[in-house]
């Protein structure tokens, strides 16, 4: 039962209530619970071995550390990890999925990156959920991760003058655990095929795919977690792509990421006010190449169902262009913070978290 839906971006902050009554708390938890005790009936493994360095490498107290999975994704590795070392991650944690286009030896050629690699596919590792949650179990539980995959870029308000630590601190202060951050797709400000992004030099991918739908969003609270919808994907394929996801959450025994990495467990940590966004990057000319490969490797939901549609619609019509009159040129967090894409964690007011 859906208790609240508003559409996305809001014109203001409190636009949309991110309250809930103690009713609705009491369900999700009783959910979560239900949920957590099936799970554990049937608890699944998997096999990763480290690849790069060959010993384990704990972390320390100090460290900021952030888990991504990789499969063929050497155009962004150059620019992800320049980003991220930016906003103050010390440690790279990679599962490397098979790669063959250079990913996994650029990787293993950086001093703050462990690479590790398993003989189980994406899919097979339930889409990665399997190896996050020992890669988290292995590097020590009661701490906090950044969890992403390689085409994501976490931005916040400030993030470049108030790194990690200090993001990691306020949401302590306000007694929060999770920090929401919903995928934002970005695509080039024309014909897609005409805008190359090689990772070769220091760009940024949203040098090149520098666009946003800048309305046409549905947030919906469920009883589980925040749910959002819309977006180019939606628009021009009819894709339902859940977009929500918390990309940093302190990690304990309570935690997994049971049914869905954009629902994780436990369910009451998942109701924080959006405060970040990740920008998130499938639209440049390489597009038609990296969707039909998607296809072909079977390694996504549904056997890539969604990547099917895409493949069908670009097939069809020869390209891709996304801009319509709700276009918005990105130029900086601050602007997403001033166009109601995400509030200001730095600010008071509406913090929800349970």
């Amino acid at each position: 039962m859906k208790i609240r839906q508003s559409s996305y971006p809001f014109k203001n902050p409190d636009d949309f209530d991110y309250s809930r009554t103690l009713f609705h708390r009491l369900r999700t938890w009783l959910d979560s619970r239900r949920v957590s005790a099936r799970l554990e009936s049937r608890a699944e493994t998997v096999s990763l071995s480290p690849l790069s360095p060959a010993t384990f490498r704990p972390l320390t107290s100090n460290d900021v550390p952030l888990l991504f999975l990789a499969h063929n994704d050497l155009k962004f590795m150059r620019s992800l990890l320049a980003h991220y070392r930016a906003l103050g991650v010390t440690r790279f944690i990679c599962v490397d999925d098979q790669s063959d286009d250079g990913t996994r030896e650029l990787l293993c050629g950086e001093p703050d990156v462990d690479v590790w690699t398993s003989p189980a596919r994406y899919g097979e590792a339930r889409r990665g959920k399997l190896w996050r949650e020992a890669l988290f179990a292995r590097y020590g539980k009661n701490r906090w991760y950044l969890n992403i995959d390689a085409d994501e870029y976490l931005i916040y308000d400030r993030c470049f003058e108030k790194p990690l630590p200090d993001l990691i601190a306020r949401l302590e202060t306000l007694g929060l655990r999770r920090f929401a951050a919903p995928m934002i797709d970005m695509y080039p400000g024309g014909s897609v095929s005409a805008f190359t992004f090689d990772g070769s030099t220091d760009a940024m991918p949203w040098d090149v795919a520098d666009c946003i739908d800048g309305n046409g969003y549905v947030l919906e609270k469920t009883k589980r977690f925040l749910s959002l919808a819309g977006g180019p994907r939606r628009r021009k394929f009819a894709a339902e792509a859940e977009m929500m996801k918390y990309p940093l959450m302190y990690w304990d025994d309570d935690c997994s990421f049971g049914i869905s990495i954009h629902q994780p467990l436990p369910f009451n940590r998942n109701f924080s006010a959006i405060s970040g966004v990740l920008l998130h990057f499938k639209f440049f000319a390489d597009y038609h190449e990296k969707t039909r490969a998607a296809v072909e490797d079977k390694q996504y939901f549904g056997g890539a169902r969604e990547y099917q549609r895409i493949l069908d619609t670009v097939e069809a019509s020869g390209d891709l262009d996304f801009v319509y009159d709700g276009t918005l040129k990105y130029a900086s967090p601050q602007q997403l913070v001033e166009r109601g894409f995400m509030r200001s964690i730095w600010a008071d007011g509406q913090h929800v978290g349970s």
